[in-house]
């Protein structure tokens, strides 16, 4: 999937196995840590893994951290099905009602319309003051410029 060029489109670049590999191994230490991160998506009678969707504590510094994220990655032949925004929607409800978080933002590049759409689905809301360049991605490259969304726990 990290090696796909059509799930990749929006990154810096194609992760090789060994990276790939890595990140999973990083997403399954915080899970163990903490209890929650980015989880496998699992979609019953389909495949045992689509992708990961979940929460996530960036570890780069910007004008709006600390703060955890919700963030999803799914194979292409799982895009376009609403796989993404069901799973999203439980992520961001088990950080508001489980983690008690006041906030979730959400980040990605200008051209990624899919996802920008998952957060506007998610009730997500574009902070255009927020907008950033990424800390971790050199500032010549073109997805160096990330957007900002931001969520609110719903009042009582």
């Amino acid at each position: 999937m990290n090696a796909d060029p059509v799930v990749m489109r929006h990154f810096p670049a194609l992760l090789t196995r060994e990276e790939s590999d890595a990140a999973a191994e990083r997403a399954e230490s915080a899970i163990t840590e903490r209890g929650w991160g980015f989880w496998a998506l699992e979609i019953p009678g389909v495949t045992p893994f689509a992708g990961f969707v979940g929460l996530n504590e960036p570890s780069w510094t910007a004008h709006f951290t600390p703060c955890v994220e919700v963030g999803w990655r799914l194979a292409a032949e799982f895009h376009g099905r609403g796989y993404a925004i069901e799973a999203a929607r439980e992520a961001v409800s088990y950080g508001f009602e489980r983690l008690f978080l006041t906030e979730i933002v959400a980040l990605t590049v200008p051209a990624n319309a899919p996802s920008r759409r998952v957060m506007e689905k998610l009730g997500m809301v574009r902070d255009e003051h927020g907008d950033f360049d990424h800390p971790r991605i050199d500032p010549g490259h073109p997805s160096a410029r990330h957007l900002l969304y931001r969520l609110q726990r719903p009042s009582a």
